[in-house]
C-alpha cells in the first residue's frame, strides 16, 4: 500500500482553468463518474469533483493522465486528504 502511495504521487498533476469555460487536468489516473453537471475523477492527491452545467469531457486520455472539460465550471472540490509530503532532512535529524 505504501508503494502504491509513493508511485501515485510521483505523476505530475496539473489544473489549468481558462475563462471558466474550458480545464484541463493531467495525472488523471480513472474517471469514476460524469454527467451535464457533475465529473468525478481520480488524480494523485485525491478525488477531484468538478460541478457546472453543460459539462462535457471534450478529450480523455488515461494512457497520459489528460483530461479535457467544457461547459461553465462553477467549481473544483478534491475529497479526502492529500498524500502526506515526507519530512525534510533536517526535521528527522532534528526530532
Amino acid at each position: 500500500m505504501n508503494d502504491e502511495k509513493q508511485n501515485a504521487v510521483k505523476i505530475p498533476h496539473s489544473l489549468v482553468l481558462e475563462d471558466r469555460r474550458r480545464l484541463t487536468v493531467s495525472g488523471v489516473s480513472d474517471v469514476d463518474s460524469f454527467d451535464e453537471q457533475t465529473i468525478v475523477v481520480f488524480t494523485p492527491l485525491g478525488e477531484l469533483t468538478v460541478k457546472g452545467a453543460d459539462l462535457r469531457i471534450s478529450r480523455l486520455d488515461l494512457e497520459m493522465g489528460e483530461l479535457a472539460v467544457e461547459g461553465e465550471i462553477a467549481s473544483l472540490a478534491y475529497a479526502g486528504q492529500a498524500p502526506e509530503k515526507q519530512a525534510s532532512f533536517f526535521s528527522r535529524v532534528f526530532r
